[in-house]
C-alpha cells in the first residue's frame, strides 16, 4: 500500500522505535508549519473540487472532500513517532488542521475562497555551503526551506466592495526565512573548517497576486488549468520587512 511504500523509502535507513513525541514548532523558523498547512490546504482544495466536478453537490463534497489535507498528513506523523530521528509532532497535526480548517471555513461560510493559500520557490545561495541543504537544484526544492515562500492571497474586490477593482486582483502577504542550515542551529564546524556565521531571520513581503480562478473563460481546460496553476504565487515587485536590512523594496520577488 502507499503507506508501506513510504515506510520503506522515507524511513529505509532508520531503526522502528516505540511510538515517541518530538517539539519541533521552533523548527525553521517555522517554515516546515507554513508548509505543512500549505500542504493540508491545497489537499483538501483539490478533493473538493474533484468531488464537485464529479457531480457531488456541495454540502457532500465538503464533509468529504473538506477534511482530506488533515486526513493524509496524519499518517505521516504517526509513522514519524515510530522513527528514530522524527517524532509525532503537534505542532505539524496544528499546522495541518489549520490549512484544511482555512478551506472548509471559507467555503461553508463564503461559497469561495477569498483567501487563499499559495506558494513560491527562488533558489538560494545557502545551498553552497552545505549539503544538507541538496546537491542539485532538484534536491535543494524540497530540502533548503530559506527558497520557500508560503503566501496568503486575498481577493481585493471581495475586500473591498469596489466595482473599479478586477475580480482576479489579489493583495498578498508572503512569509519566508532565510540563513537556516539545520533544524534549530547551524554548524560550528563543517568537514573540519569553522563554518561562517550566518543570520537565521525571517522575512514578511506584501505584494500583489491574481487569481487565475476569477478570469473568466468560457472553455473547461482553460478553467481547470487556472485552477491548478492558482498554488502558485507570480513573480510582482513587493515590499520585504526583516530584521537584518529592515525594510526593502524588491522590484520583482519570485
Amino acid at each position: 500500500t502507499g503507506l508501506s511504500f513510504l515506510s520503506f523509502i522515507w524511513y529505509k535507513d532508520h531503526e522502528r522505535v516505540p511510538f515517541h513525541f518530538y517539539d519541533d514548532s521552533k523548527g525553521y523558523l517555522q517554515m516546515d508549519k507554513a508548509g505543512h498547512a500549505f500542504s493540508a490546504y491545497r489537499e483538501s482544495y483539490s478533493a473538493y473540487y474533484a468531488l464537485r466536478w464529479a457531480g457531488v453537490n456541495k454540502k457532500k463534497a465538503l464533509i468529504y472532500g473538506g477534511p482530506i489535507g488533515l486526513i493524509f498528513q496524519t499518517p505521516i506523523e504517526v509513522f514519524d513517532g515510530l522513527y528514530e530521528g522524527w517524532g509525532f509532532s503537534w505542532s505539524d497535526m496544528i499546522a495541518n488542521s489549520l490549512g484544511s480548517a482555512l478551506f472548509m471555513v471559507q467555503e461553508a461560510v463564503f461559497d469561495e475562497q477569498v483567501i487563499l493559500m499559495k506558494f513560491s520557490y527562488s533558489p538560494s545561495i545557502y545551498p553552497k555551503y552545505h549539503t544538507a541543504l541538496g546537491e542539485t537544484h532538484l534536491e535543494s526544492f524540497f530540502l533548503d526551506y530559506n527558497a520557500h515562500t508560503y503566501w496568503l492571497s486575498a481577493n481585493l474586490k471581495r475586500l473591498s466592495k469596489s466595482k473599479k477593482i478586477p475580480s482576479w486582483l489579489n493583495i498578498a502577504y508572503g512569509y519566508s526565512a532565510n540563513g537556516m542550515i539545520y533544524e534549530f542551529e547551524n554548524p560550528k564546524y563543517y568537514r573540519g573548517e569553522p563554518f561562517p556565521e550566518l543570520d537565521r531571520y525571517r522575512q514578511h513581503i506584501f505584494s500583489l497576486d491574481i487569481d487565475f480562478s476569477k478570469i473568466p473563460s468560457n472553455k473547461l481546460w482553460l478553467r481547470t488549468l487556472f485552477r491548478a496553476i492558482n498554488l502558485i504565487k507570480l513573480p510582482f515587485p513587493a515590499i520585504e520587512i526583516n530584521p537584518v536590512e529592515g525594510l526593502k523594496f524588491r522590484p520583482l520577488y519570485f
